[in-house]
């Protein structure tokens, strides 16, 4: 088999950046598509409570799967060090480490996720007249848990090791699997929104077992017995990169999930206005995570061969690129927003005009201000890259307060607008912590 891995330790850093996040944010498209069919064929077929239903449900799911990115995208870090440091025997074994760690992880998240699922519905007074469809979609998908682990698990390694194609493969047909599928449970077997989950892990599945023979057919991280033999230090060398990056997406999605309380206060208008716009806001937001996913392993490979002069010349250019990217998203945005969001609500429903208002009022405020969240994404995997997991939680933290803050106050003052301006605040805070980290980091290393 054709080797697939990528030394990002010699060329120019910005075309290794983009290329790499060129395949990341056509894979990440497709992927945010397994929501986006969810919304349309739910919203168009189920009715607008169903509706109100997934966007009851949008943070508690970040919560959860967030948490997975983030533990394994730490364990990544640490893969990529040691490949940049060409150690490839300890690079196998931190793999082999790792899926001990997941293993865990899933049974924990699993079942923590089943036996509070209903009790956090009703602590962030999700209306009665959607907790049950909101239940039971969540249940499903806390179900597939161990899927998603795996999945991200065997992403996180290949794009440690510069492999952005496989996972660009992988979520490409599982995309459209999960579309068909999705027609086939929602349409044709009329099973609600309980199918369309079911679609969701399902596809996410067939990319996971994708991503797993495909490792095994690359001979740099193909695992061999003697990778599983415990080594001194490993488990907690891991934990301590991977924890705080899933701590850190937890505390994000709580951030959303106090304020989706408030939301959830405001009627069916706001909320359907409200997740329509997520919904696209977080499909244009793919194309950031892509460039934070490249700067990460960039970093990581940099930093393992001591190259820190490499580190500042890529957190410059992209952010170059993270800018143009992020003015094309608000091209798309302004342009196209309000047809988008008509999408998702169609026909017969009373509220759907008022949600489209609202809706594009959120577009409007993100548009102005969307190089902010990707310079966000950049700047936060380079720091993590570099081996410092603990202030990007802090700057977590951070978003947490301005999201919370402009939801309960702000609100009062200048209405429901009010968070939507606490996303803007959200991202201004959180770059000014990871700044000053950044500028202390390359002082240390330099």
């Amino acid at each position: 088999m054709k080797e697939i891995t990528k030394d990002m330790t010699v060329g120019k850093p910005g075309k290794l950046i983009f290329d790499f996040a060129l395949s990341l944010m056509l894979g990440n498209v497709f992927q945010q598509l397994y929501t986006f069919a969810d919304t349309v064929i739910v919203g168009r077929y189920l009715g607008v409570n169903a509706l109100a239903a997934l966007g009851a449900t949008e943070r508690l799911i970040y919560m959860m799967f967030g948490c997975i990115q983030g533990i394994t995208q730490g364990f990544s870090i640490g893969i990529s060090q040691k490949f940049g440091s060409r150690e490839y025997g300890d690079m196998r074994s931190r793999i082999a480490c790792s899926c001990y760690l997941s293993f865990f992880a899933a049974l924990f998240l699993t079942l923590t996720g089943l036996l509070l699922c209903y009790p956090v519905l009703r602590i962030l007074n999700t209306p009665g007249d959607i907790i049950f469809l909101s239940e039971e979609y969540l249940r499903i998908l806390y179900l597939g848990v161990p899927v998603s682990v795996l999945y991200n698990l065997m992403a996180a390694v290949l794009r440690a090791v510069g492999d952005g194609r496989t996972p660009l493969k992988a979520v490409t047909i599982a995309s459209l699997v999960n579309i068909g599928l999705d027609i086939l449970f929602v349409v044709v077997f009329k099973s609600g929104i309980g199918g369309a989950a079911l679609a969701t892990v399902l596809a996410q599945l067939l990319s996971a077992l994708y991503c797993l023979l495909v490792m095994a057919r690359v001979e740099v991280i193909r695992l061999h017995r003697a990778d599983f033999q415990r080594r001194a230090g490993q488990a907690r060398t891991l934990l301590a990169l991977g924890m705080p990056m899933g701590f850190q997406n937890i505390i994000t999605g709580l951030g959303g999930v106090l304020v989706q309380r408030v939301i959830n206060g405001f009627g069916v208008t706001f909320l359907v206005g409200f997740t329509a716009a997520r919904k696209l806001y977080g499909l244009l937001e793919t194309a950031a995570t892509s460039y934070g996913y490249a700067a990460a392993a960039y970093t990581g490979q940099n930093m393992g061969a001591g190259l820190t002069g490499r580190i500042r010349r890529g957190l410059r250019e992209a952010g170059i690129l993270g800018c143009i990217t992020a003015y094309g998203m608000s091209f798309v945005m302004v342009v196209f927003g309000k047809a988008i969001l008509g999408s998702f609500v169609t026909g017969g429903v009373a509220a759907a005009g008022g949600a489209i208002v609202v809706g594009y009022h959120f577009l409007l405020i993100l548009a102005v201000f969307f190089p902010l969240l990707y310079f966000l994404y950049i700047i936060r995997s380079c720091v993590q890259g570099m081996g410092d997991t603990f202030w990007p939680v802090v700057s977590s933290m951070a978003q947490l307060v301005m999201r919370v803050v402009c939801a309960v106050w702000l609100t009062r003052i200048i209405g429901e607008s009010g968070v939507f301006w606490g996303e803007i605040f959200a991202w201004i805070g959180a770059i000014f912590i990871l700044a000053v980290t950044y500028r202390r980091l390359i002082k240390r290393y330099t």
